[in-house]
């Protein structure tokens, strides 16, 4: 027998909506409350702040930069750059071993309002203040300075005076021959453009107590001579105007203020400025033209390289012609007065002997001796330059002292030296 029934069996039951929000929302509460309490705990001060965040009070503005320090400085930090006390540049911050580059200057006061600002890596390059040069090279514009340009080039005229001469036109005309020019001996245009003066014709000299030391009277006599320790200068014009190739009076003419009898240590007074350069090349050999009373040095090529008036012997048959040689070179020289060769000295008559002199440049002689391989004959200075070219002598040939000097340091032994009439 069968039975039937309405029973069945049950379904698991699933949560419905409302079990399933709460358990969301508690969820979430339980996550914000979570939330809230470690944001408690981060928010938490410390009891010791960290040096490396110091606590600051009362925090300065910081100093304005100009656009130049705003171009270069670092970028500021994110946290709070406001409260960073400024670090001077030579301090370095906590931390750090240097100071930071670039960095902005100490506060100290500058002298000018524009804030400084050093960049340790590249320095500034130093300044160059352009120089205004205080002589520009130009032309010859006088005969006074035509006849320094000359002496420059080595081209003397004798004593420098300013005035257009036989002897200024001498030179004139062996440097146009030198250099191409017509040789007319006349200071024209062509030649005016070619004597350059590189620096000022004339310069200051200062007298020194050495030059007023040196000042000594001379006495007349030949034995009066050979009894001095030497034979110096007489006067400071003296002494100024040889050891500078001028003649006396142009110094008066420079120097119209200067009482020359009376100048104490330390006075300027205005020279030329005519020292000449060394030689372009080696002397080959020198030639005296006995007519125009002249010497001069050449080159193999037979170029000139020095011109020079000089003195030769009254009596003609006192000057040799011919090939001649150097034979010896002496620097201030003693000298030998021998009363044979002047035997219109009474002095000499008297005396009856020879008498040495001592050197100096009132010596009879002057300065150098280039002696010639013809016994008694030689080329020489004088005390007396400013007469070179003008008077005779017994037989040698006179130079200025300056000019037998300068001749003395380029002459060599056996140098051929002709002597043309």
């Amino acid at each position: 027998m069968r039975i039937y029934t309405r029973y069945k069996a049950p379904r698991p039951r699933t949560p419905g909506p409302s079990a399933l929000r709460f358990l969301i929302a508690a969820a979430g509460l339980a996550v914000a409350g979570w939330l809230i309490l470690h944001n408690l705990e981060w928010e938490e001060p410390s009891a010791d702040p960290s040096p490396a965040e110091p606590a600051v009070q009362s925090p300065s503005p910081p100093a304005p930069l100009s656009n130049l320090a705003r171009f270069h400085a670092p970028p500021a930090p994110r946290s709070a750059p406001s409260l960073l006390p400024p670090v001077p540049s030579n301090t370095p911050p906590p931390g750090l071993s240097r100071p930071l580059a670039p960095a902005v200057t100490s506060n100290a006061p500058a002298a000018s309002s524009t804030t400084a600002v050093t960049v340790a890596s590249s320095p500034p390059p130093p300044t160059t203040v352009p120089r205004t040069p205080l002589f520009q090279p130009r032309a010859a514009a006088s005969v006074l300075e035509a006849q320094i340009a000359l002496a420059r080039r080595g081209f003397s005229s004798g004593s420098i005076d300013g005035v257009s001469g036989y002897q200024t036109r001498a030179a004139l005309r062996a440097f146009q021959q030198r250099y191409g020019l017509p040789p007319t001996g006349a200071l024209d245009p062509v030649t005016r453009d070619r004597l350059v003066l590189d620096t000022p014709p004339l310069t200051p000299y200062v007298v020194t107590s050495n030059d007023l030391a040196r000042l000594m009277p001379i006495p007349a006599t030949w034995l009066g001579k050979s009894q001095q320790a030497r034979l110096d200068f007489v006067s400071l014009l003296e002494l100024v105007a040889e050891t500078h190739r001028a003649h006396p009076a142009l110094l008066r003419r420079l120097n119209p203020e200067v009482d020359w009898l009376a100048v104490a240590p330390g006075r300027s007074v205005v020279v030329p400025d005519a020292a000449p350069p060394p030689p372009e090349a080696r002397l080959a050999f020198l030639r005296i033209r006995l007519r125009d009373r002249m010497l001069t040095g050449h080159d193999l090529r037979t170029n000139v390289l020095l011109h020079c008036p000089c003195s030769i012997a009254a009596r003609v048959d006192k000057r040799p012609v011919g090939r001649l040689e150097v034979a010896v070179v002496a620097i201030n020289p003693t000298y030998t007065f021998n009363p044979a060769v002047f035997p219109e000295s009474a002095e000499g008559r008297r005396l009856g002997r020879k008498l040495t002199l001592p050197p100096g440049p009132n010596n009879p002689v002057g300065v150098a001796w280039i002696g010639l391989d013809r016994p008694g004959y030689g080329i020489h200075g004088t005390p007396r330059p400013e007469d070179v070219g003008r008077t005779e002598s017994h037989g040698c040939f006179r130079l200025a002292n300056w000019d037998a000097a300068h001749l003395a340091q380029l002459v060599w032994r056996r140098l051929p030296v002709y002597v043309e009439p």
